[in-house]
This record gives C-alpha cells, sequence and structure tokens, in this order.
C-alpha cells in the first residue's frame, strides 16, 4: 500500500479555467443574441465551475495518506464530489427549463445569430476538448470525480449542440417558440445524466463489488495458485475512489511451516496487484484440515471454480 495516491488536482484546475472562459465566451453571445437558450447554456456553465472547485477539494482530499483519523485514507471524498456534481447537473436542468418556460409563454425576437452562434461553437469545442482529457484521465486514474466532471462538461456539450441547432432553426423558420422548446428538451435529456450519475455515485459509498471483468481477473490469478493442497474461499472485493480492496481465505496444509505459507501469500497478493494496481490485498491463512476453516465463510463474495483440481485430487473438507 502506498501513502496517499497521486494528486489528479491539476485536472480539476483545467476545469475551473475552462468553466471560467466558457462562461465568458456564452455569456457574450447570449448579449448579442438575446436567446433564451444560450442564456440556459451559460447558466450551465457557473454550475459546471462550481463543481469543477468541489472536484478539486474532493482530489486534494483523496491524495491524503491515511492519518490516525482514517487509517485508509480519504479517497471516499471523491464519491461525494461525484454525487453533488450529479446533483449540480440537475440543478443545471432546472435553471434551463425556468428560463426557458418564461420565453415559451412570450417569445421574443433574437439578434446577430451568425457572430453569436460562432462564438458559442468556439465555447462547445473548448468544453468537448477538456471534457476528452478529463475521461481518459479518469479512466486511466480511475478517478470517478474526472469521470463525473467530463460527464458534466459533455452535458454542457450536448445542450450548447442542442441550442445551437435551434437558434438557427428559429433563424430559418422564424417560429420563436423553438427557441425555448429546444431549450426544454435538451435539460431533459440531461437530467438522465445527472441521475446516472448520481447511482453510479451512490453505489460507491455502499461499497460495491469490483466490476465483474475485474473480479475474473482476481480468480484467473487465484485459480492459477489452486491445487490439490491450496485452496481459496470467502474472497470479497470493493472499492472506494481509487483504491481497490481484495480479501480472502487461504487454506494450506497445517504442517507448512509459517515461512511457506507466507510466501504463498506474497506471491499471491503480488500477482493480483499486477494484473490491478491500487489494490490492497488482505489474506487469512488457515489450515486445510480444520473443518471450522471451511465453515469461516461470510454470505456473498466471488466464486471460485475447482475445475482446476482434478477430481481424484480434489480436497474433502476432511
Amino acid at each position: 500500500m502506498h501513502d496517499g495516491q497521486e494528486d489528479l488536482s491539476r485536472f480539476a484546475w483545467l476545469s475551473i479555467a475552462t468553466g471560467i472562459v466558457v462562461f465568458a465566451l456564452k455569456l457574450t453571445a447570449y448579449f448579442m443574441t438575446d436567446s433564451i437558450g444560450l442564456l440556459s447554456d451559460a447558466l450551465e456553465s457557473t454550475v459546471n465551475i462550481v463543481a469543477g472547485l468541489v472536484a478539486l477539494a474532493a482530489l486534494k482530499a483523496a491524495a491524503r495518506p491515511g492519518n490516525e483519523r482514517h487509517h485508509f485514507g480519504l479517497s471516499k471524498a471523491e464519491y461525494f464530489s461525484a454525487l453533488l456534481e450529479g446533483l449540480m447537473i440537475l440543478i443545471a436542468a432546472g435553471l434551463i427549463m425556468f428560463s426557458a418556460v418564461p420565453r415559451l409563454l412570450h417569445p421574443q425576437p433574437l439578434e446577430d445569430l451568425g457572430i453569436g452562434l460562432t462564438i458559442s461553437a468556439i465555447a462547445s469545442a473548448l468544453n468537448l476538448l477538456v471534457a476528452t482529457i478529463l475521461m481518459r484521465a479518469g479512466r486511466r486514474h480511475r478517478s470517478i470525480v474526472l469521470q463525473a466532471d467530463s460527464k458534466h462538461l459533455m452535458t454542457d456539450v450536448w445542450t450548447s449542440g442542442g441550442v445551437i441547432v435551434a437558434v438557427l432553426l428559429v433563424g430559418w423558420t422564424g417560429w420563436l417558440r423553438l427557441d425555448p422548446l429546444i431549450a426544454i428538451a435538451v435539460a431533459l435529456n440531461i437530467v438522465l445524466t445527472g441521475l446516472r450519475l448520481i447511482g453510479s455515485s451512490a453505489m460507491g459509498l455502499l461499497d460495491a463489488a469490483l466490476p465483474e471483468d475485474e473480479n475474473a481477473l482476481i480468480v484467473e490469478v487465484l485459480r492459477r495458485h489452486q491445487s490439490s493442497t491450496v485452496r481459496f474461499h470467502a474472497l470479497q472485493t470493493r472499492e472506494s475512489g481509487r483504491q481497490r480492496f481484495v480479501s480472502m481465505h487461504v487454506l494450506v496444509p497445517g504442517a507448512w511451516s509459517v515461512q511457506r505459507g507466507h510466501d504463498l501469500l506474497e506471491n499471491v497478493e503480488a500477482d493480483i496487484r499486477q494484473v490491478l494496481p491500487d489494490t490492497i490485498v488482505t489474506t487469512h491463512l488457515e489450515p486445510l484440515e480444520d473443518p471450522r476453516a471451511w465453515e469461516d465463510q461470510p454470505p456473498g463474495g466471488v466464486a471460485i471454480p475447482d475445475d482446476t483440481i482434478p477430481e481424484d485430487q480434489a480436497w474433502s473438507g476432511g
């Protein structure tokens, strides 16, 4: 286990700086066009700035090593940040709809569409670039905060795209109510993104197991070490922010020396960390012949097949 995790706050600073620039661009586009769609787009960008500040605080906290009060560090701070960001996405959708309804009831003509839409398109392209950077970094470092921030920026990109199309259609058709209608439709769409983000954050706070593909990698490692004299059970996994946790019981003959058992555990733990970096592995050594060892299995957990052991060598548990 290492002390703390890599500080990813530079990505949060990138998000904050982008949010400020994009907000300024979109506000300029609104003042030039008087489009309620562009105003709602600008309002969402203010939420992006606040979300970036929250992400910065969470990433700083997650990078701190454990202490006397928090022995395993503060990696779950990322889930709180992502949860708050999901709520902010919902707030942004509400702001868009709140701004669009009055314009739906009382349509207003739009002005200077060409330059206004150009400015909005530049802001959207900037958001798309930064969202791509954050998503790649989030997947590489397994940071739910960076992935949440990326999804938040992508909702902004979709919002901007919908607004730009709407304003173009308004200019082409002259139907002024199309501007707020598209804004409302985009808001409803980004509500789904916010709800998904809140759901994934809640699962992390509830100590959800690792994804099936990662559990499969662990099982494959154990199957390589499994034999008629080495068995595994009570395999449990969870994740906390970027940190993975794996625990299991390892059953070996009671006549083995402590050193031999320790060497086996070290090899198993090293092999798991090789396929899944940033993993804390906890192993519990038990005598293969003791019935209590076989009974000592918590509910749930990951199944470990015995198909690698010839039937005539399988341990009966007695």
